[in-house]
């Protein structure tokens, strides 16, 4: 798997806007007929939200974008596939206001950024600066910033790392929480 552009630059990141909903399923982000039909994950990340907008791929920028959504992201079933197509198409976070607990903790496993923060100030898009020392989101479009809910350290080290088995395969043990 490619080391993901947040494991390089976990504290700082910028990127542009791609606005969803609230209770964005994992069916949504990679449709169920896609689960035995295609295998290989940079081949499913072609298939991203199609359900949602067949063309929402097109709006990536890979290592400058980032998914905003509203409440519940990632609910439905607990499959995996979801958060490694969105880390595979190159999105750099996806920030919500809260996300389904399976999801989160899926997502984090493999290294992918999930930010809680009130995104209703966030539009399709924005440019945003994230730092996560300082706890902010500075939507430069707008020219205001936004309070992050903090991130455990333990869980930024398993981002820095790629994902928990990176940590695992460098360290011989997991986090200290």
């Amino acid at each position: 798997m490619v080391r993901h552009p947040i494991a390089e630059a976990i504290m700082k990141i910028s990127g542009k806007s791609i606005k969803l909903a609230d209770n964005i399923n994992t069916d949504f982000i990679i449709s169920g007929r896609y689960k035995f039909a295609i295998t290989d994950i940079k081949e499913l990340s072609k298939h991203i939200m199609e359900d949602i907008d067949p063309d929402f791929s097109k709006k990536i920028i890979p290592a400058k974008s980032l998914i905003t959504a509203g409440k519940n992201f990632g609910m439905g079933s607990s499959r995996e596939q979801a958060p490694l197509v969105i880390k595979e198409a190159g999105i750099l976070a996806v920030l919500a206001e809260s996300f389904a607990r399976i999801f989160y903790r899926n997502a984090f496993n493999i290294g992918l950024l999930l930010i809680e923060v009130d995104t209703k100030k966030i539009d399709e898009n924005d440019i945003l600066d994230i730092d996560l020392d300082k706890g902010i989101i500075k939507n430069l479009t707008k020219n205001i910033e936004l309070q992050i809910k903090p991130i455990p350290k333990f869980m930024q080290e398993i981002l820095k790392e790629g994902g928990i088995i990176n940590y695992y395969k460098k360290y011989k043990k997991l986090p200290e929480v």
